[in-house]
C-alpha cells in the first residue's frame, strides 16, 4: 500500500519557522536603526557596523557546526540565540560593545536557524519538485517578513522601541513547536523518498563531496562570488533604504516628517515583501522547467536594474513602482542559491556548500551596508555609494552567467 506522502506538510511547517526565524528579525531589524541614532548618539557607521563585525566572526560557525547537526536541532537552538539577542537589543544602554556582542549572537542565531536547515529539509524532501517546494518556503520569509513590518510601526508607536525589540525576541519561540513536533529532517525519516516516489533517486545514494572538492571546483568560486555579489547589493538597499528616504527630502525631525518617514519605510518594506511573494513562487516554478543558471542570472540583472530606481523616491513620488521590481528579484535571489548549490554538487553535498556559502554571503549582506555607510559620510550623499552597489550586483550577475551547465571532474 503506498504511503501518505508528508512533504508538504513539512513545507508547511518550514514555511512558518523560515519566517519566524528569518522573515521577522532581519527585515524589520532596520526599522530600529534611526531610534538608535536619535537614543543613542550613533553614527550610521556605528549603526550599521554591528553585523558585518558578527559576520566576520561566525564565518567558522557554519563550516563546523552545521554539517555535524539535524537541522530540527539547529532551527531550535538557533531561534533561543535569536530571541536572547533581541531581548539584548532592547534592554542596552548605550554601550557600543553591548550592541555589537548582541549582533554576534543574532548571527550565530541566523546561521543556525536561518535558511541552510530550512533548505536541506527541502533539498531532502522534493527533487523534482524541488523549485516549487523553495519557492513556497521562502514566501514565508516573505509573508511573515510582511506581517512584521505591518504590526512593527503600531507596536514601537504604542509602547517603545525597548519593548517592542523584547517582543519581536519573545516571537522566536512560535518556531518551537513546529520544529519538535512536524517537521522531519528528510524523507526517509518517514520511510518515505522525495516527492513521495517509490525508490529514492540516484543523488540520494551518491557519497557527498569534501570540502576540499569543493574548493578546487570554479564553479563553486562562481557561485560563491555570483551570491556574494547580489545579496550584498540587496543587504545595502535593505539596510540604507531608510536613511536614503532621508536624504531624498524625508524629515524625522518634526512628529509629521517622522510619520510620514515611517509610513513611507512601511509600504516599501511590505510592498518589497509582499511582492517577493509573487517572485518565490514565479521563479520557483520557473528554476524546475527552465535552466536554472539562465533564470538565476536575469534575476541577478533585475535586482541591479532597480538600484538607480531608489534614488528617485522622495515626499512627493511613491516607492512602490522601486518595490515591486526590487521585491520580485530579491525574492528569486535567495531561493536560486540552494536550487543551485544541489544541482551542481549534488543534495548530499548540499549541507558543506551552503555552509560556506551562507557565512561568505553574509558578509557581502553585511560589510557592503557597513561601506555603503562610510562612502555615504565621505561624499554626503547616497549617490556615489549607490553607484558602487550597482556596479557589484552587476558583477554578481555576470558570474552566475559565466557559471557551467556542467563542470568536467
Amino acid at each position: 500500500m503506498r504511503k501518505t506522502f508528508y512533504g508538504w506538510w513539512v513545507t508547511l511547517a518550514a514555511f512558518l519557522t523560515f519566517g519566524i526565524s528569518v522573515g521577522l528579525p532581519y527585515y524589520n531589524m532596520p526599522f530600529f536603526y534611526d531610534y538608535f541614532q536619535r537614543t543613542f548618539h550613533w553614527t550610521k557607521g556605528q549603526i550599521t557596523f554591528g553585523f558585518p563585525l558578527a559576520a566576520l566572526l561566525t564565518l567558522w560557525i557554519g563550516p563546523v557546526l552545521v554539517p555535524r547537526f539535524s537541522p530540527r536541532k539547529l532551527i531550535l537552538v538557533g531561534t533561543a540565540l535569536t530571541c536572547a539577542a533581541f531581548v539584548g537589543f532592547g534592554t542596552m544602554r548605550g554601550a557600543l560593545w553591548v550592541y555589537y556582542a548582541m549582533w554576534f549572537l543574532y548571527t550565530v542565531g541566523y546561521i543556525l536557524s536561518g535558511p541552510i536547515p530550512h533548505q536541506l529539509v527541502i533539498s531532502h524532501w522534493f527533487r523534482r519538485n524541488r523549485g516549487k517546494a523553495m519557492g513556497i518556503l521562502y514566501v514565508g520569509v516573505g509573508l511573515i517578513g510582511f506581517l512584521g513590518s505591518y504590526i512593527v510601526k503600531p507596536l514601537t508607536e504604542g509602547t517603545n522601541f525597548h519593548t517592542a525589540l523584547i517582543v519581536w525576541g519573545a516571537l522566536m519561540f512560535l518556531a518551537w513547536p513546529l520544529a519538535m513536533f512536524t517537521i522531519r529532517d528528510r524523507a526517509a525519516d518517514k520511510g518515505l523518498h522525495p516527492d513521495g516516489d517509490a525508490q529514492a533517486p540516484a543523488e540520494n545514494r551518491a557519497e557527498p563531496f569534501t570540502f576540499g572538492y569543493l574548493l578546487r571546483r570554479y564553479s563553486f568560486w562562481l557561485l560563491l562570488a555570483g551570491s556574494f555579489c547580489s545579496i550584498g547589493a540587496i543587504g545595502a538597499v535593505n539596510f540604507h533604504m531608510k536613511f536614503i528616504f532621508l536624504d531624498q527630502g524625508f524629515s524625522d525631525r518634526t512628529k509629521e516628517g517622522l510619520a510620514l518617514l515611517n509610513s513611507t519605510w512601511r509600504v516599501a518594506s511590505m510592498t518589497i515583501l509582499a511582492t517577493s511573494i509573487a517572485g518565490r513562487l514565479a521563479i520557483g516554478g520557473l528554476a524546475d522547467r527552465f535552466s536554472k543558471k539562465w533564470v538565476m542570472t536575469a534575476t541577478y540583472f533585475l535586482v541591479a536594474a532597480t538600484i538607480p530606481m531608489l534614488l528617485t523616491v522622495n515626499p512627493s513620488r511613491s516607492p512602490v513602482a522601486f518595490a515591486v521590481l526590487f521585491g520580485f528579484g530579491m525574492g528569486a535571489d535567495y531561493m536560486l542559491i540552494p536550487l543551485m548549490a544541489a544541482e551542481q554538487f549534488g543534495v548530499n553535498t548540499l549541507a558543506r556548500a551552503m555552509a560556506i556559502i551562507l557565512p561568505v554571503n553574509t558578509i557581502g549582506q553585511t560589510w557592503f551596508p557597513y561601506f555603503v555607510a562610510l562612502l555615504r559620510e565621505h561624499f554626503g550623499s547616497y549617490v556615489i555609494a549607490m553607484g558602487a552597489v550597482l556596479a557589484v550586483s552587476i558583477l554578481g550577475a555576470v558570474a552566475i552567467m559565466l557559471l557551467p551547465r556542467h563542470e568536467k571532474i
